[in-house]
């Protein structure tokens, strides 16, 4: 398929516990556009079907039946590193948010959002970019600032990135999304992709959040 990447491409399953707005959820979805490969009840659900339909994005909700959801999160990013889990959740609470974060999660609505909402969300995810609830990106990135206070044991010789790779780590970890980069740097969609999957290789990550995460640590958002 040429061009950008269309709902059509989209493999998408849903974690919900509550019937009716799982229903609900894999109904829109699927008016979408999307390719609603599975839905599953509980986190026990999610871990068996997931292997066998490889979804790019996993909807989650994050208080469903044991395993929880970011246990959930942390196994399917363990089990596939370029899967996108995108949390929705009915708590906006600070706990819940990061530790969703932590175990993986690139992205975080509460069920407040709009159908359009959870449609650019599942979207932008599954294009590389991180998505939160207004509110919610600057707490993160405020976590990953007292993290990055925090001593820490020393490190290994640095892996070396280019200029350009640094100056689009440095533009990630201010939050800015893909396109918002390469109109910034007058270079294509795809071009900034590949600069941060180079770079992701380079330092042996998995997602935006972690190189966030890493140029917090390194002061690249002050520069």
């Amino acid at each position: 398929m040429s061009g950008a990447q269309s709902a059509e491409a989209i493999r998408v399953m849903v974690v919900d516990d509550h019937p009716m707005w799982r229903d609900a959820v894999e109904r829109d979805l699927a008016n979408a556009g999307f390719e609603v490969v599975a839905v599953a009840a509980n986190g026990s659900e999610a871990l068996a079907r997931f292997p066998a339909v490889r979804p790019q994005v996993v909807v989650l909700d994050l208080q469903i039946p044991a395993p929880g959801g970011v246990e959930v999160t942390a196994e399917i990013v363990r089990q596939d590193s370029s899967a996108r889990v995108l949390i929705l959740s009915a708590s906006g609470e600070h706990a819940d948010v990061l530790g969703a974060v932590k175990a993986g999660a690139v992205g975080y609505l509460v069920k407040s959002a709009s159908r359009e909402e959870l449609v650019d969300a599942i979207r932008r995810v599954a294009r590389g970019d991180t998505v939160f609830t207004a509110g919610l990106a600057g707490l993160v990135l405020g976590e990953f600032r007292r993290m990055s206070e925090a001593p820490s044991s020393p490190r290994s010789a640095e892996p070396q990135l280019t200029d350009r790779e640094t100056e689009v780590l440095r533009m990630v970890a201010k939050g800015m999304t893909y396109k918002q980069i390469a109109q910034r740097l007058v270079v294509s969609h795809r071009t900034v992709q590949n600069h941060v999957q180079n770079t992701l290789g380079k330092l042996q990550m998995h997602n935006r959040v972690q190189l966030a995460r890493y140029a917090i640590e390194h002061g690249l958002d002050e520069e």
